[in-house]
């Protein structure tokens, strides 16, 4: 199910609400966990039921798994136990996710003609399979208290983190699902979380999705692109990246705050970042904590000299282009991204004295060029890109990438006003710059979030652009973030 849809906004959603929070105001406690875990099942297999099979295996094995490292603190088998359920939550993500990768592989090193699986990807399987990881490490650290089935399962399905992430530690949820303040509905959290939930909505509909039709385009046609349309394309997919992963981390958070649960903060303005490490510790910053926390660190971090430094960066950032596809193409993106992180920690210092107006837009274009090889479908067409953007054969705007832009409800405003005629491109370098603003000059939504007072202009603003997204849900799109 989608965040930005007519069926969670006007049905699940008022459902699980008035379920969840009338149940605790009869002090049924435990049936509104139930009910919690329920909905989120049903929100995780809207779009293929069987994925709930999967889920529910995966959360079985795991809390077995933890209830046998509980019940033997001081015996070495606990030790046994949770390699065998890292290894479990390893394999079932390598088979649903890595299976026609490998073979594929094996066929093109042994010249073998293994015929590919075809394996449908489960939602958000890469998200609660390394949520489900720490938290059997976590229990064998002795870090984890006694909880039930029913409140560990919420806290690995809880819908809002569940699909697209963040990914949530067992200290940062299950205390506040349990916890006697958070069972009681506050106006002063739903009207917090409604107002972030509309500013995501509306990175995502308004901004995201809009460059979203005109990238792909540009890729598809990336051997024929002139100089000026290959730089738009690649900073168009940047930008589409940011609002989308940005807009659905705003809503997980609106969500849980509408329900009185703080989910931690996935995305923090990485663009205005002074380095690249920087910008990778404020960009899906709750991966980042997971991979520092059980690879970088306990391969020995920054501990052991300065080759095994480089070298953990370099194994995490390997594993993070795994994390994000089963393709070589994500697996150099991610040694790419480890190379400049590790370039800027040798620097030690930013390389700019101001970094909102020199580092920060560096750091841009080169974190949109290596996306290049993230999006593209193979080496050969990011190649065409580059190649093209490198060329200098700037020209006329390709018509068909320029037309995506124009959406329907501001063409209709710019009818009355004749001067899209004069300009042309007015249109596609609005969106441009309102996004490059938003990236470099806004505050977070989060921090709008924080120090939200109920106003009417605020009011005003919420309602005109709930009202705008809802009306653009006909073009409504997954999130990129569904596909890692």
């Amino acid at each position: 199910m989608l965040f930005n849809s007519y069926l969670f906004i006007f049905l699940f959603f008022p459902v699980c609400m008035a379920g969840f929070f009338g149940l605790n105001h009869f002090r049924k406690f435990q049936a509104a966990r139930v009910f919690l875990f329920a909905m989120s099942m049903w929100f995780y297999g809207y779009f293929n039921p069987s994925y709930i099979l999967i889920i529910l295996s995966s959360i079985l094995i795991n809390y077995l798994a933890y209830r046998y490292i509980n019940a033997h603190k001081e015996s070495p088998s606990k030790k046994v136990a949770m390699i065998l359920a890292v290894t479990a939550n390893l394999l079932i993500l390598g088979f649903y996710k890595y299976m026609d990768f490998f073979i594929e592989n094996i066929n093109t090193v042994f010249k073998t003609d293994y015929p590919l699986l075809h394996i449908m990807l489960p939602l958000g399987i890469s998200f609660f399979t390394f949520q489900q990881i720490s938290f059997v490490v976590d229990a064998y650290r002795n870090e984890v208290p006694d909880y039930d089935f029913i409140s560990y399962a919420c806290f690995v399905s809880y819908f809002p983190q569940l699909i697209a992430g963040p990914i949530v530690s067992h200290k940062e949820l299950v205390p506040q699902l349990m916890s006697e303040d958070n069972k009681t509905f506050s106006w002063d959290n739903f009207a917090k979380g409604a107002y972030l939930f509309i500013l995501g909505l509306s990175k995502k509909v308004l901004l995201a999705d809009v460059f979203g039709g005109a990238v792909p385009y540009g890729f598809t046609i990336a051997e024929n692109l002139n100089s000026t349309t290959a730089w738009l394309v690649i900073f168009g997919y940047t930008i589409q990246l940011y609002f989308d992963f940005s807009g659905y981390c705003d809503m997980a958070m609106g969500i849980g705050k509408m329900m009185n649960m703080d989910i931690p903060q996935n995305f923090n303005s990485p663009f205005k970042s002074k380095d690249m490490q920087e910008l990778w510790g404020r960009w899906h910053m709750t991966l980042n904590r997971f991979l520092t926390s059980y690879v970088y660190i306990p391969l020995g971090g920054n501990r052991k000299g300065k080759f095994r430094t480089y070298l953990n960066v370099m194994i995490v950032f390997f594993l993070s282009g795994l994390w994000h596809g089963a393709a070589w193409t994500y697996v150099i993106w991610g040694l790419l991204n480890g190379v400049a992180v590790s370039l800027a920690r040798m620097l030690k210092k930013p390389i700019s004295f101001n970094p909102r107006l020199v580092a920060a837009p560096i750091n841009f274009v080169i974190w949109a060029l290596l996306f290049v090889i993230f999006r593209a479908e193979s080496f050969s067409q990011a190649f065409a890109i580059y190649r093209n953007a490198f060329s200098f054969d700037f020209g006329p705007i390709d018509y068909t990438y320029k037309e995506a832009f124009r959406v329907i409800e501001i063409k209709k405003v710019l009818a009355f006003t004749h001067i899209e005629g004069r300009f042309p491109y007015l249109i596609l370098i609005g969106f441009y710059v309102t996004a490059l603003f938003i990236i470099f000059g806004c505050k977070t939504a989060y921090s709008h979030m924080q120090s939200f007072k109920p106003k009417v202009s605020n009011c005003i603003v919420s309602m005109f652009l709930l009202l705008w997204a809802i009306c653009s849900f006909a073009g409504k799109s997954v999130f990129l973030y569904f596909n890692f």
